[in-house]
């Protein structure tokens, strides 16, 4: 891919914006896949399953290393990691609290006090949890004090993601299916304040979702975005202007779910699952994209 320097807003920035993504790798199909982590060069890949639920993989062949169980584990809904620490979180939203997965599969847990519904990790190494009913965003140490606490501004319904920039600013993603506004908003750091926002009617228009259900921030602020039910991942400027789809429908034979940006390697990581009668998840892979 080449690098184009562009100006966006009369901020200068070299960035990878002309090239849609091209699929490198199809990891194999099994139960559906409910998040996607990379850590130590490896791939995490954690499946709706009772047992070895985190299948992980070497970033070079994609080869299968190891399978790992999280012990009294009932309703995961996404999971992250931190280069920093090596460790990987699990969010579950039956019994309410973070599981901490190190690499050699030592697991230990702690209580959220509401139902998680979406993972981060931000500068500080901290670990950030949506969670979707209370519409806050609560912050986490890596051993699970409590650092603080946002409710998010009232016309941001349904929260399904949200991450934090260096300068401390929060990008969020909400609307759920039935809900009127499907947008991806940039909140201030007190969390009281839409300062940018993409999005509004849910439709199917390139300034439109269908449930923009995930997303990533790469290092220069530029954001992709799942947007579930139109089947694609959409990439927006720092100041959430759309730039283009970087995957697109006719890549994606299934609903994408969650999505982890590899930086390095450029390469993006989306969950695929197949969709039956009532919303049901069943098979699932991911799906390596160039970006």
């Amino acid at each position: 891919m080449d690098v184009t320097h562009t100006s966006i807003s009369n901020v200068e920035i070299n960035v990878f914006l002309f090239t849609v993504g091209h699929v490198v790798h199809k990891l194999p199909e099994g139960e559906s896949v409910v998040g996607v982590a990379t850590l130590a060069d490896e791939i995490y890949v954690l499946r709706r399953k009772e047992r070895d639920q985190v299948e992980v993989y070497d970033v070079i062949g994609y080869r299968l290393q190891r399978r790992l169980s999280v012990p009294d584990i009932c309703g995961f809904t996404d999971m992250t990691s931190c280069e920093h620490y090596r460790w990987v979180y699990i969010s579950d939203h039956v019994i309410e609290c973070i599981h901490r997965l190190d690499v050699h599969g030592a697991v230990t847990r702690w209580a959220v006090n509401d139902k998680p519904h979406t993972l981060s990790v931000n500068a500080a190494h901290n670990v950030l949890v949506t969670c979707r009913e209370v519409r806050k965003i609560k912050e986490f140490s890596s051993h699970g004090d409590i650092v603080r606490e946002l409710t998010l501004p009232g016309d941001v319904i349904s929260p399904l993601h949200a991450t934090q920039l260096t300068n401390g600013q929060y990008i969020v993603c909400h609307g759920r299916r039935d809900d009127a506004v499907h947008r991806v908003c940039k909140i201030s750091d007190d969390g009281r304040h839409i300062v940018e926002s993409h999005g509004g009617q849910r439709g199917s228009g390139t300034g439109q979702y269908r449930v923009p259900i995930h997303l990533a921030v790469d290092n220069d602020g530029f954001v992709f975005v799942v947007d579930f039910n139109n089947r694609r991942v959409k990439l927006l400027s720092p100041m959430l202007d759309y730039i283009r789809d970087v995957v697109s429908c006719d890549e994606l034979t299934w609903k994408p779910t969650r999505l982890c940006l590899d930086v390095n390697r450029r390469r993006l990581y989306v969950t695929a699952s197949e969709i039956v009668k009532d919303g049901e998840l069943t098979t699932g892979r991911v799906v390596l994209f160039s970006v």
